[in-house]
């Protein structure tokens, strides 16, 4: 069974935190448990910042609001000083060291950098970066079974892009192995 987890996904609008967090929405679902997700952004979207908090659970979820993550994805770096004093002691952070040169650290929190921008594009999946960060995550703090993931990324992405499964997948497994 896996445990419980808040966690906000936040970059720029149009790097793909909201889907990233669906994406754990939709294997919280997958496994039959409780789920919120909450998107927020501002009103220039691309470009713009965006989150999205998501709660993960067996109890019932009193608010879709997380204001003390167990886990945070920052994809730049106003979203890692944004979020990283949020985290709840015994949290994890992971960022994406390409966009977060400023990798400050806090104590009973462990922040974990990896060049998700890069990695990705070295892997010939540029605009991965969030899935690559999801990836590492999941090796971190599995948050569901590996099937759930799999199949929560079948379930998000749509059929008109179907040739992005596999370019999903890879991602995941190179955000895990870094």
């Amino acid at each position: 069974m896996s445990k419980d987890m808040q966690a906000v996904f936040a970059g720029f609008g149009g790097q793909g935190t909201l889907f990233s967090g669906k994406v754990v929405a939709y294997a919280g679902l997958i496994e039959g448990r409780e789920v919120s997700w909450f998107p927020s952004y501002g009103p220039e979207m691309r470009g713009g910042t965006a989150n999205c908090s998501v709660t993960v659970s067996d109890s019932l979820i009193g608010s879709p609001l997380v204001t003390e993550p167990d886990a945070v994805i920052a994809m730049n770096q106003p979203s890692f000083d944004k979020f990283l004093p949020m985290v709840k002691k015994g949290g994890i952070v992971v960022a994406d060291t390409s966009m977060v040169a400023d990798l400050a650290q806090r104590e009973g929190v462990r922040v974990i950098g990896i060049p998700a921008t890069k990695i990705a594009e070295e892997a010939g999946l540029k605009g991965l970066a969030n899935i690559v960060l999801l990836g590492r995550l999941f090796a971190e703090e599995p948050f569901c079974s590996p099937e759930s993931l799999d199949a929560a990324l079948v379930k998000c992405i749509p059929p008109k892009k179907a040739a992005m499964l596999d370019k999903n997948r890879v991602a995941v497994k190179l955000g895990m192995e870094s």
